[in-house]
Parts: C-alpha cells; sequence; structure tokens
C-alpha cells in the first residue's frame, strides 16, 4: 500500500478551490502608493501580495500569487487559513 497527500476541502458541504480563492479575495487590502501603481496584500497569508500600475492588474497579480503560495502550502503540507469557514487541509489516502 502507498499513501499520499490528497487536498480535502472542509466545510459543511463540498466547495471548489475558486470559492476559497474569492473568501480570501475578499479580505484583500489595496493602497496606491506614491509611484501611482497599487499595492495589494491579504492579512494573515504571509507573502501574499502583487503590485500593478493598475488596482485590476495588481488584483490579477495577487490572484494567481495566492493560487501558487496555496499549491506550495499544500505542497509542504503546510497549514492554510480558514477563510469565512471554508478550509482546505491534506489528507492523507492509501493507495494500493
Amino acid at each position: 500500500m502507498q499513501k499520499k497527500g490528497c487536498a480535502e476541502f472542509g466545510r459543511e458541504t463540498d466547495v471548489v478551490f475558486t470559492e476559497y480563492i474569492q473568501a480570501a479575495l475578499e479580505k484583500a487590502e489595496y493602497k496606491k502608493l506614491d509611484d501611482a501603481t497599487w499595492f495589494a496584500q491579504i492579512p494573515g497569508f504571509e507573502g501574499v501580495w502583487a503590485n500593478g500600475k493598475y488596482v485590476e492588474e495588481c488584483r490579477k497579480e495577487l490572484v494567481e500569487v495566492l493560487e501558487e503560495w496555496l499549491v506550495l502550502k499544500l505542497r509542504d503540507e503546510d497549514s492554510i487559513p480558514v477563510v469565512k469557514g471554508i478550509g482546505i487541509r491534506v489528507k492523507e489516502i492509501t493507495t494500493t
């Protein structure tokens, strides 16, 4: 038997990855910088930040950074914050 890690979403019902990302993005804080670019970060998500010339460009980059951050957290089996009651964790499964 072989054990593998599998991402599992937790809430009363199954949710999709994009729902978690959307909930996290609702926490994002945006700030216009002195150089007229935009900076965004998500409190509680260390290292997840983005910068762009326009706020929408900044938001798109923030989504990409968040997705990559989640993949790394899952790969490393690090804890991931619960957002709006939505949690993601690695569940060990056994395959034959």
